[in-house]
């Protein structure tokens, strides 16, 4: 893996004691709240690899939590993450898997409330970076690290023309994008990494394509 700078190896700004087991935990739990876009009332993590043989040491658990509750790498409220949960009446479960993965660093969380509940699957790539490899069902790449939108839509023609139309009308340009489906022809996903922030007015425009169901905006 490319580093472009010594602040990618040392990692961001954070709570520690590690880039990868804390900032990197944090992080995919801040990406699973943003797509959950509310509140849980539970979660589940399924812990494979190191983070299930060092979590508790490295404060995978608390980052983690805290990261779902919406706390930042650098916020200090991480540390009591687990405390706070209980007060707010977050049931948080914590579960080591034995289960061989491709990297070491992976969490499957899963969280919900009384009306939905969603599956995230991320891992911690090193300096603080993560990415999301699959997301209820549908395997992607995001890295959390960027502005991006996800695309929940008919698999149908021109949907992804009409996304990426709408984009160029207000001058967003992509930087990354991929489309995952479960089944031809059924509901697809598309994964949307952009260079700038994008503004409700075009989320809204987006959500009203004919063929799109859902769009999920996820901050840098």
């Amino acid at each position: 893996m490319k580093y472009r700078s010594v602040f990618d190896i040392i990692g961001p700004v954070m709570i520690g004691p590690s880039s990868s087991h804390t900032a990197g935990a944090a992080r995919i739990g801040l990406v699973a709240r943003q797509l959950f876009r509310k509140e849980p009332k539970w979660v589940n993590f399924h812990l494979y690899g190191s983070f299930a043989k060092t979590y508790l040491g490295h404060g995978t658990d608390v980052a983690l939590v805290g990261g779902v509750m919406g706390f930042d790498t650098s916020d200090t409220r991480i540390t009591k993450a687990l405390s706070i949960a209980n007060d707010i009446g977050l049931t948080v479960s914590f579960h080591e898997e034995e289960a061989q993965v491709e990297h070491p660093n992976t969490v499957k969380i899963h969280l919900g409330d009384d009306e939905s509940e969603m599956e995230l699957v991320g891992i911690s790539i090193g300096g603080g970076k993560v990415e999301i490899k699959e997301l209820n069902g549908f395997q992607l790449r995001l890295s959390g690290n960027h502005p991006a939108i996800l695309v929940v839509h008919n698999d149908r023609y021109g949907a992804i023309a009409s996304v990426s139309a709408a984009l160029a009308q207000y001058e967003i340009n992509i930087g990354h994008m991929e489309v995952s489906r479960k089944e031809m022809g059924k509901e697809a996903l598309m994964v949307i990494e952009v260079d700038q922030n994008i503004e409700k007015n075009i989320l809204d425009e987006i959500s009203a394509l004919d063929l799109v169901t859902q769009v999920t905006k996820i901050h840098e």
